[in-house]
């Protein structure tokens, strides 16, 4: 019990470290965010990101130019993210493949049997997942939902959304099994 405890104080702290760097340089790491990426609503998704990796790894207690080491720690974040939409797209693009169905080619004929197929999809993935996991996927690609309105529908913050959705997507491709 008294690992728990360690490791929530450890927890607790650092979440205060990362906050108190984000009240110290929040409007610098918005600044290198915007830098690499134009768009504000993947940009404040990359900032919550960002918060949430320095709860995980925080700042080094040697680290001297603060400034350096935030921009090259949220330009790995940001690449790693561009990495993770390729390989998303990548398996999409496999799985499309792979079951002779066209992306973004379908007639308006097939609009129907598009619709119904989405459908089933998404009762596979309500009989599947976890409640909670299917229940994000289904708001965030389904309704098309921010993941702010996800985390106010589910009363749950946004971090434990993406969560929900990440964990979700991997194990729906590993029920797909994409090669």
């Amino acid at each position: 019990m008294a690992v728990q405890s360690t490791k929530s104080i450890d927890d607790v702290n650092s979440v205060r470290v990362a906050t108190d760097v984000f009240a110290e340089h929040g409007d610098f790491i918005r600044a290198v965010i915007r830098h690499h990426i134009g768009n504000n609503g993947q940009a404040d998704d990359l900032f919550q990101d960002f918060f949430l990796s320095l709860v995980c790894k925080p700042l080094p207690a040697d680290v001297q130019d603060v400034k350096s080491y935030l921009y090259r720690a949220i330009t790995n974040d940001f690449f790693d993210a561009v990495r993770r939409v390729e390989t998303y797209r990548d398996y999409v693009r496999k799985y499309a493949k792979n079951t002779n169905y066209s992306i973004n080619k379908q007639t308006s004929e097939n609009a129907s049997n598009e619709t119904e197929e989405t459908n089933k999809m998404f009762d596979l993935i309500e009989r599947l997942l976890p409640q909670r996991e299917a229940q994000a996927v289904r708001l965030r690609y389904k309704d098309n939902c921010s993941i702010k309105r996800i985390a106010d529908t589910m009363q749950v913050n946004a971090g434990s959304v993406r969560r929900y959705i990440c964990v979700g997507l991997r194990k729906i491709r590993k029920y797909l099994v994409v090669k």
